[in-house]
């Protein structure tokens, strides 16, 4: 029970409204079995006086049945209230707990994690959790309270009687839930797991399936799809059966403590000891207390998926990140010189370095090109200079302090980014472009985007700016989605400039036209391309050539097309179309 501890402490927060909708789920209750008992006696002694023709004062007891009434409504609706803005907070604040702790983990400890089950353990295993307070804590919290309640209620008529009627309330409300417990332990964490692979697999067929279609893979797809429907369909009705048994095993014990109650009660009337409508009392109170242990079964039926959500949860914000930001600030940086001095790096489970005793100077303001064939460590360099891991040994500077004396965010600000896979968010292009510069005019746009030539396109587009992309910028084409990525890295501004493979994927010439449009984000900026094109290296100060993570060559483009090295310079950047 780790996880709910864990859990239990998270909560502390919320302990507030937590406790009030506890007191609202308390009273109503209550409330509902006043009603009961007091409607059963009100009529039963209604009867006997008008029998008898004896008078009574039936002003008290109506009054009390129209109070329950009202306090029973009322009650309902506080309850339902408070423990529905209990859990949204609760929720909304575990999601940003998870990303809080996510976000350090991005991307190095997340690379063996797909992007469906990421979105299920956000989503759907952060809904789990609401179990916990709204089906567990309340129903155990309220059950407790009200069966001492009880117990002081029917020992002031018979101990018999209240033994009998709350030991029935704790079979039901004890035995049964152990038992629900243990039968809905398993398929109970099944059920997640199921429901968390069929989301990624729904998620990852989705987001790849061109490649699904260009492999003629599809109809395997669906299968998998349909085996994990199937696995979920036979999870949910395992679950299902065991929830009739448990409600039904509550609905048996509801009935037998009621023939107990008779059978015990009866005789007490005939001896004087209970009055008759008293009798009627207690059996309505007694069925209606029920109520209180009804929802016990089916909440432990559902505590191993709960706790399994969690657990999964847990897994992720536990991982360790592999890179420790430092205690203190940022040192402040005079000039934006990146230096590599005797750089080494594995990936983890790598056989061999990535990286192989690299050096490398890149003065402010020089341009410098790293080309090689695809594994020769090129894009090792962007995720170790953007913090995203670390060398295994050797140092980077920036402005001539080490790194590692950089937080992640203070370093990133000063670094713009062309990635080869431009990510552009579900939203439109203007919200698009304002994550560089949050604060940007429409004219600081539109300039950013004349200068990577995608202002004419965006202003032919009926809603201009306002353009909603789509997932991932499915609306655009790839050229399209790269100049927004330049526009984008122009309003940031930044002093360093990281271009990964910008033109991969683009015709010949559009990759001109894309490479004139990123020398205007050049100028001025220490740059370092990543590239195994040919396109615009003549705009380069330097080249250097990697190959198993080691430097083989350096030189400007002419020295390199005249060395020895031209035929592997060949081979690794085919001349452009």
């Amino acid at each position: 029970m780790t996880e709910a501890r864990r859990l239990w402490r998270m909560l502390r927060p919320y302990r507030d409204w937590m406790l009030l909708g506890l007191l609202a789920a308390l009273v109503t209750l209550l409330a509902n079995v006043a009603l009961m008992a007091v409607s059963g006696w009100f009529i039963a002694s209604m009867a006997v006086a008008g029998a008898t023709g004896a008078a009574m004062n039936y002003f008290t007891p109506a009054a009390l049945i129209r109070a329950s009434a009202i306090g029973r409504t009322g009650g309902r609706y506080v309850e339902r209230l408070v423990t529905h803005e209990a859990t949204l907070r609760l929720l909304a604040g575990l999601r940003v707990w998870f990303y809080s702790h996510l976000e350090p983990l991005a991307p190095a400890r997340l690379q063996e994690v797909h992007s469906g089950d990421l979105l299920s353990r956000i989503r759907a295993d952060i809904d789990a959790l609401d179990n916990l307070y709204v089906r567990i804590l309340v129903p155990v919290a309220v059950a407790s309270v009200s069966l001492t309640l009880f117990l002081a209620f029917l020992v002031r008529f018979d101990t018999a009687l209240a033994l009998v009627t709350v030991g029935m309330m704790l079979l039901a409300g004890v035995i049964g839930p152990l038992w629900a417990m243990r039968v809905g332990e398993a398929p109970g964490r099944q059920l997640v797991e199921t429901q968390a692979a069929l989301r990624t697999a729904a998620v990852d067929g989705v987001q790849g399936m061109a490649e699904i279609l260009a492999y003629g893979a599809a109809e395997a797809q669906a299968e998998h799809l349909r085996r994990l429907s199937l696995e979920l369909t036979r999870d949910q009705d395992r679950m299902s059966r065991y929830t009739g048994i448990s409600q039904g095993a509550v609905g048996l014990a509801a009935n037998l403590a009621l023939w107990m109650l008779l059978w015990l009660g009866i005789p007490l009337v005939s001896q004087g000891r209970i009055a008759p409508p008293e009798l009627a009392m207690l059996a309505l109170f007694t069925l209606a207390s029920f109520e209180a242990v009804a929802p016990l079964p089916q909440a432990f039926q559902h505590l191993g998926g709960t706790l399994a959500a969690a657990r999964r949860l847990f897994t992720i914000v536990d991982a360790p990140p592999a890179v420790r930001e430092p205690e203190g600030p940022s040192p402040a940086v005079g000039r934006f010189d990146l230096q590599l001095v005797g750089v080494w790096f594995t990936y983890p489970g790598g056989g061999r370095p990535a990286l192989d005793g690299i050096d490398l100077s890149l003065p402010q303001g020089r341009r410098l090109a790293v080309v090689g064939a695809t594994g020769a460590g090129k894009s090792t360099l962007i995720n170790l200079i953007l913090r995203f891991w670390e060398p295994d040994r050797g140092e980077i500077r920036l402005g001539g302090h080490p790194l590692r004396a950089f937080r992640g965010e203070d370093l990133r600000r000063r670094i713009a980014v062309i990635s080869q896979r431009t990510h552009l968010f579900n939203a439109s292009i203007r919200e698009n472009l304002l994550l560089a510069n949050p604060s940007a005019s429409q004219g600081a746009l539109e300039q950013a985007c004349a200068a990577a030539q995608i202002h004419d396109f965006i202003a032919s587009l009926p809603e201009g700016y306002d353009t909603w992309v789509g997932e991932t910028g499915v609306r655009l084409s790839g050229g399209q989605a790269r100049r927004i990525a330049i526009a984008r890295a122009l309003l940031k501004d930044a002093p360093i400039l990281l271009l990964d493979e910008p033109t991969e994927g683009v015709d010949a010439p559009n990759e001109q036209a894309l490479m004139a449009g990123m020398d205007r984000l050049m100028r001025g900026r220490t740059v370092l391309l990543i590239t195994h094109r040919r396109v615009g290296l003549d705009r380069m100060d330097e080249i250097i050539m990697l190959d198993r993570g080691r430097v083989i060559a350096s030189g400007s483009y002419t020295d390199l097309l005249g060395g020895e090295h031209l035929p592997r310079l060949l081979r690794v950047m085919p001349p452009a179309d």
